[in-house]
C-alpha cells in the first residue's frame, strides 16, 4: 500500500464528527485506475442514525463514478487496529472483490492487511438477485 492511502484515512478521520462517542473513524479506498475516495464516520443524536467512515468514503466513491476497488484502509483515534463493522463489510464487498486488500491501520501505518474475502467470507452475494 502506498503511504497516501492511509494518510487519506487519517486526514479523514480528523473531521469525523463524533460528539457523542468520541471514537472517530477515517476511511480511504482506492481505485483500480488510482484515484482515491476517502470518508469519516458521522453521528446524529438518534444514535443508530449516523453513519461509518467506510459507509461515507463509498458514498464519494459512486458521485465520483466508481470502478474497481483495488485497496481500502480503516483508521481509528482510540483503536491500534480498527476492523470495518458488520454492515460496512457487506457495503464494502458490494463494490470490492474478495481479493480487495484491507489494511487495518493504527496512527502509524497499517497494523494488519487482510482481504475482503477474509473479512466477509460468508457475504450476501447481490448476484443471486439478478
Amino acid at each position: 500500500m502506498s503511504h497516501d492511502l492511509f494518510q487519506a484515512a487519517q486526514t479523514a478521520m480528523a473531521k469525523a464528527y463524533a460528539p457523542y462517542s468520541k471514537f472517530p473513524v477515517g476511511a480511504a479506498l482506492r481505485t483500480e485506475d488510482g484515484r482515491v475516495f476517502s470518508g469519516a464516520n458521522i453521528e446524529v443524536a438518534s444514535y443508530p442514525e449516523g453513519w461509518c467512515a467506510e459507509t461515507t468514503a463509498l458514498g464519494h466513491y459512486i458521485m465520483g463514478g466508481g470502478g474497481k476497488i483495488t485497496e481500502i484502509a480503516v483508521v481509528a483515534a482510540r483503536m491500534a487496529r480498527i476492523t470495518p463493522c458488520g454492515g460496512c463489510r457487506q457495503r464494502l464487498a458490494e463494490f470490492a472483490s474478495a481479493d480487495t486488500k484491507l489494511y487495518l491501520c493504527d496512527e502509524t501505518g497499517v497494523v494488519e492487511t487482510v482481504t475482503m474475502g477474509q473479512m466477509l467470507p460468508y457475504g450476501f452475494q447481490g448476484e443471486i438477485l439478478k
